[in-house]
């Protein structure tokens, strides 16, 4: 049995119980070409009604529904005749809502599992093998289904890993499909945006980057705007998307801290002056940006000094100005998760970022953040649309904190010369493999990092006492998962020789080969 599907683009709305993964479901929604909006779990109907959803997701989360203060929606979500898809914890919440029967496990089931399907008739598991890989993050299971579902499948340890109700449209999992680790996930969310909730697949990013600039205009109206330019992709478009919105009342900033990579600000400067045809006042800040880090080696201290420094900078420049009254920053949806996840009562803090709370309040700014619900892929594909040329579309992603979070330890001039020249032999040497079609595909980011570590060698025939540098270099999708990338041996060989070869106090060179999680992707 299928559902018609409409003429019109439509909604689907995401409320977070705090899982790491819930952007992902706005994520595939989104590259089924479905409108998404992710809110907080406990958002009020009234806001969830404003944006006329066709469908509505609740997301995974770290709780147990079994606790006395457990997270749950408004209550009339569950009454809204909407079609709903509950994962995970969302699923926990529809199974007590409708009077079915949890069970708290001994222990969490966290990783693979085999789903076997029962009812391949399902609307939710049209096209989904008979059995296929999940991903399994819970804590608590289903002992008993509530009146009027369906178990749809199950795993070896879950009776009931999909259930629905055809009538009402409501339909939950166990496990994520949001994740690529589950194999049939597309096929499955998929077929609850396209199938059981009937949205056409008619949202595309040209249409979100129209609406973008016309929410920058309905924000900003007459104001004069300042933007943070760090030189990566991220603050490229976002500084680009507010330009076409508000035009001569943006100036940009760049602040050239003395923590970037080797020949990057006078690129920058030369980009956004001469190609994109900002106004850019350009910033020499690196005496400062030391004196506030020497002798400091706590990598959250570091950020927030970083952080510190600029608010100063900003302070002094927007006085420069008349009639500053926003802040534009290229804020991402990863940095905003790992920084407090939305739905705070449900997230978990995994370190600070520079752009990320703290400017605005200072300095009495409205914030404008025009790709905070994007991941880099998709802030790329809107470089795109906005027209920015493939050198600033295509650059690898850069922490705000620049080379300070690549310096395991303290940060001196010294210390920074070093690692500067090692991530340029390291950026050189896979740009240039994959120009000669050594290397495919290119890998997501790819850096150095200096670390506090020194080892005996022998260079010269002369023992050597040197720094050890570690190379990274990781596929992902989105940045919130990531994969060591296996690059050729003789790739890795010719880096660690220019590395030891070329820079004076290095003598050792060790690949990451640490996935995301369980480690970030840098080391700070």
């Amino acid at each position: 049995m299928t559902t018609p599907v409409q003429a019109k683009p439509a909604t689907v709305v995401i409320l977070d119980f705090g899982s790491q993964v819930s952007q992902l479901i706005a994520r595939r929604a989104r590259e089924a070409n479905v409108y998404s909006e992710l809110l907080p779990f406990d958002v009020s109907w009234d806001e969830i009604a404003k944006r006329e959803p066709s469908a509505i997701v609740l997301s995974g989360g770290p709780e147990s529904t079994f606790g006395d203060d457990a997270l749950d929606c408004d209550s009339r979500v569950y009454g809204s005749g909407l079609p709903l898809l509950g994962i995970c914890y969302g699923m926990q919440l529809l199974v007590k809502r409708f009077g079915g029967g949890l069970v708290r496990l001994g222990h969490s089931e966290f990783g693979p599992a085999q789903l076997v399907v029962d009812r391949a008739d399902a609307p939710l598991l049209l096209g989904v093998p008979t059995e296929s890989r999940v991903w399994m993050s819970h804590g608590d299971s289903v002992e008993s289904i509530p009146p009027g579902f369906t178990g749809l499948a199950h795993t070896a340890s879950s009776p009931v890993a999909v259930m629905g109700d055809e009538v009402r449209k409501i339909y939950a999992t166990l496990f994520h499909p949001e994740v690529v680790h589950t194999e049939a996930g597309t096929a499955i969310l998929e077929n609850f945006l396209h199938t059981i909730a009937g949205i056409a697949p008619a949202w595309r990013m040209d249409s979100w980057v129209d609406d973008a600039i016309e929410k920058v205009r309905a924000q900003v109206g007459d104001a004069n705007v300042l933007c943070a330019l760090s030189g990566g992709v991220d603050s490229a478009v976002a500084a680009t998307l507010v330009a076409r919105a508000i035009g001569k009342q943006l100036t940009c900033i760049y602040v050239d801290t003395g923590l970037m990579r080797k020949n990057e600000s006078l690129g920058v400067i030369a980009a956004f002056r001469d190609v994109l045809h900002l106004s850019v006042i350009h910033i020499d800040a690196e005496r400062r940006f030391l004196e506030r880090l020497a002798g400091i080696g706590d990598p959250e201290e570091k950020r927030i000094r970083i952080g510190h420094e600029f608010i100063a900078i900003f302070e002094e420049e927007a006085k420069k100005i008349p009639d500053v009254r926003f802040l534009v920053q290229g804020t991402l949806y990863p940095d905003v998760i790992e920084s407090k996840t939305p739905g705070s009562k449900a997230g978990h803090k995994i370190k600070s970022h520079h752009n990320v709370g703290g400017l605005p309040e200072r300095m009495a700014l409205g914030l404008v953040e025009p790709l905070r619900a994007l991941f880099k892929d998709e802030v790329r594909e809107a470089g795109r649309v906005l027209g920015l040329p493939n050198a600033i579309v295509e650059r690898q992603p850069f922490p705000g904190p620049g080379l300070a979070v690549r310096i395991i330890g303290d940060i001196t001039r010294e210390r920074l010369e070093v690692v500067r020249e090692a991530d340029w032999i390291v950026t050189s040497e896979i740009d240039a493999a994959i120009a000669q079609g050594r290397l495919s595909p290119r890998p997501w980011q790819y850096f150095a990092v200096l670390t506090p570590v020194k080892s005996v060698g022998v260079m010269g025939d002369g023992r050597t006492y040197g720094n050890l540098v570690g190379v990274r270099a990781i596929t992902s999708e989105d940045g919130m998962t990531a994969d060591w990338a296996r690059l050729p041996h003789d790739l890795l060989e010719r880096i660690s020789a220019r590395i030891v070869n070329e820079i004076p106090g290095v003598n050792r060179v060790a690949y990451d080969i640490t996935s995301k999680p369980p480690a970030t992707v840098e080391w700070e």
